[in-house]
């Protein structure tokens, strides 16, 4: 999973907006205290147009408005915004070219140096190590940018930028993009960096939030060699230790090549699960191997007597209500992005939410879940369960059992270094030529991580991006392997779109979706990136079906995320309990809807699982996006190099997602092209 929330204050300099369109007109107006009145403001316009003609005067316009609604008392006088406005104000196209050029070079060093610098403070939190100490959860939680944006408003830097690159909403860059040039999209993401002012103590503040939540999230694990069956039996490995929820989901898909106890098993996990979602789990089994526990009687034993044990007390709810107040608080200073749910869908992945939501309704409610679903019960044998969601049989691993592939992947990949050693291979492998591959690789650091693992890019040109991942005393097992070959698609995408991107305004992807469908094309080729090849000429259509099925499981947990941050704004003094049993209403009414009918069990709360709820705020719906994009990436790249057509794809750099689709793939995103090939894979399969 790519790391989001790495560096709060440059998100907050050019993701959290405050502008409102007039769609009459296409005027900017910014919806704060006006200190600077409406008639000064049109007395300036006049006075540029007058001056430089008719041929600036849409940007006069709007960024004469800009200005003047972030303009305050402490910037100056009424007086002292018009000379501003008149001597700063950029009409020469060569001259604005070179202010362009000047504020993109000393962006890059202000946020790749700043980044650098939170990336040092938060490692004791993020690598494998000593437990943190108080004092490393201080500085972690420490944004080293939280006053970065007053003093770009106090040194005029952030007028000078605002006056001269109109801000475009969504609409109008949907509208225009498709015809705009390379620099004028340059220029429209410039246009993006300041837009609101959010107070230093606000920003301080979401990111202490955030750095909490992940070291809570992080230190959430489960001792699975401490699980009984109802037997009074351990079925895990003594040593096994899994994070919630990556690591026991990661398990339940595993013991799926169990045929002995694998049913059982996942069966306890399920019950694991559900004790995390209400609450009840003891406080005494999170993180501690000295009980053994019973999750289905949810009783704690010591030396093998029974003991008094203490329910987590709803934790994980206030986690997740602090990241709520968190975020909301920048409300107020985002006018025209309102609510984290606007930020999330109309700012940051740029995709309305409604638009969003309909794409994951039309396939949860579509016939080939039912077609499916039948398909997966004939080859286990037996009636669905609510687990299920995630059956991992469509993936082909040669027949070879998870401890084999462990075996291999804990050889080969016995440490960080070793690791590291390996990535030109893989990229090589994909296609790329070694020359290029050994050049992107110097740009990727691996670290052992004390979480899940996660991928963090550079924030400038030639620096690193970190590949974190889990690797045990014995090597990375292949639970590990897997995610840290999701997680070098992350930093490969990081890299490329890092360095190879024309403008650094426009580096990255359009949104994290897009680095999760290439995280997703990586991840998918594990095992033959291993160097075991599948020679089952079916292995397309089985692909297919995973991608279908992972849609179907994800799609539905961003609907419960969602629908759980709309009932979060509908009652924001909800108290942890009230937000605990608000959580497990709607993961219910999502599961009724979608689920009940297909793996049986009505009122299920399973979908409420999810720690990125709890972690990452609004991340989820990137997921089932990601799944489909890449669904339509692999169409695209057929049997063509991978190497030649993802740096084709990805040089594109942070446009618009439509429009980076339809240059990518002819299309926007959709579901129809994974639900027509999900037709075709089952009707080649069931001959």
């Amino acid at each position: 999973m790519k790391k989001i929330y790495s560096i709060i204050g440059i998100a907050a300099l050019f993701v959290f907006g405050a502008c409102t369109t007039n769609k009459k007109n296409g005027e900017t107006n910014m919806q704060s205290p006006h200190f600077i009145p409406e008639l000064q403001v049109k007395n300036v316009i006049q006075q540029l147009k007058d001056s430089l003609g008719n041929e600036t005067s849409f940007r006069i316009e709007r960024g004469v408005q800009q200005t003047a609604g972030l303009w305050r008392e402490q910037d100056g006088s009424q007086e002292e915004f018009a000379a501003f406005c008149k001597t700063a104000f950029v009409a020469d196209t060569a001259q604005l070219s070179a202010l362009f050029g000047t504020l993109e070079r000393n962006f890059e060093t202000l946020y790749g140096y700043f980044h650098k610098i939170d990336e040092k403070l938060k490692s004791p939190l993020h690598l494998d190590g000593p437990d943190p100490t108080s004092l490393d959860m201080m500085f972690g939680g420490y944004d080293v940018t939280a006053h970065l944006g007053d003093d770009m408003y106090a040194s005029k830097i952030a007028f000078v930028t605002a006056l001269n690159f109109p801000f475009y909403s969504l609409e109008e860059k949907t509208q225009l993009g498709k015809n705009w040039t390379r620099k004028e999209w340059a220029y429209a993401r410039m246009g993006d960096a300041f837009t609101s002012r959010v107070p230093a103590d606000v920003q301080q503040n979401i990111s202490k939030t955030v750095t909490e939540a992940d070291a809570y999230i992080s230190d959430y694990n489960i001792y699975m060699g401490k699980l009984l069956n109802s037997a009074g039996q351990p079925l895990f490995p003594e040593d096994m230790k899994l994070i919630t929820h990556w690591g026991l989901r990661d398990e339940l898909k595993s013991d799926y090549d169990d045929t002995q106890n694998g049913l059982t098993k996942q069966r306890m996990i399920y019950n694991v699960m559900q004790r995390i979602i209400d609450q009840s789990i003891p406080q005494q089994v999170i993180d501690n191997d000295e009980y053994t526990w019973n999750p289905e009687t949810n009783k704690v034993y010591a030396d093998g007597k029974e003991i008094p044990s203490t329910p987590e007390p709803d934790t994980r709810y206030e986690v997740f209500l602090r990241n709520f107040h968190a975020m909301k608080s920048l409300d107020a200073y985002s006018p025209h992005y309102s609510t984290q749910l606007v930020r999330a869908f109309d700012q940051t992945m740029e995709i309305p939410q409604k638009d969003v939501e309909t794409l994951f309704e039309s396939l949860l409610a579509s016939p080939q879940v039912k077609e499916v679903a039948a398909f997966i019960e004939s080859r286990l044998g037996r009636k669905l369960e609510p687990f299920d969601i995630w059956y991992n049989g469509f993936k082909s691993r040669e027949g070879i059992p998870e401890d084999r592939l462990t075996a291999i992947t804990s050889r080969k990949y016995p440490d960080a270094k070793a690791v590291k050693a390996q990535l030109p291979n893989i990229l090589v492998k994909l296609g790329w030529p070694r020359s290029k591959a050994i050049e992107i690789v110097s740009l990727v650091e691996v670290d052992a991580s004390r979480g899940a693992g996660h991928a963090m890019g550079s924030a400038m040109r030639n620096d690193v991006a970190r590949l974190r991942t889990r690797i045990g005393k014995n090597g990375m097992d292949y639970k590990g392997y897997n995610i840290a070959v999701h997680e070098f698609g992350h930093n490969v995408e990081q890299t490329i779109t890092m360095n190879d991107v024309d403008y650094y305004v426009l580096n990255g992807v359009p949104n994290t979706a897009f680095t999760e469908a290439v995280a997703f094309l990586f991840q998918r080729r594990d095992i033959e990136l291993l160097g075991i090849k599948n020679p089952d000429i079916h292995e397309t259509f089985y692909l297919t079906l995973d991608n279908f099925w992972a849609c179907y499981e994800i799609m539905g947990v961003s609907l419960v995320d969602i629908r759980v941050w709309e009932w979060l704004y509908a009652h924001p003094d909800a108290t942890a309990a009230q937000l605990k049993e608000a959580v497990i209403a709607i993961a219910k009414e999502v599961w009724n809807s979608y689920y009940a009918g297909i793996l049986g069990d009505k009122d299920q709360t399973l979908l409420g699982i999810y720690s990125h709820m709890i972690d990452y705020p609004l991340y989820l719906p990137n997921y089932p996006m990601g799944h489909l994009i890449n669904s339509q990436i692999e169409q695209e790249i057929g049997k063509k190099n991978i190497a030649v057509e993802l740096t084709r794809m990805l040089t594109q750099g942070r446009i618009i997602p439509q429009i980076w689709m339809e240059h990518a793939v002819g299309s926007k995103i959709s579901t129809e092209p994974l639900l027509k090939a999900t037709n075709e894979a089952l009707k080649a399969l069931k001959r």
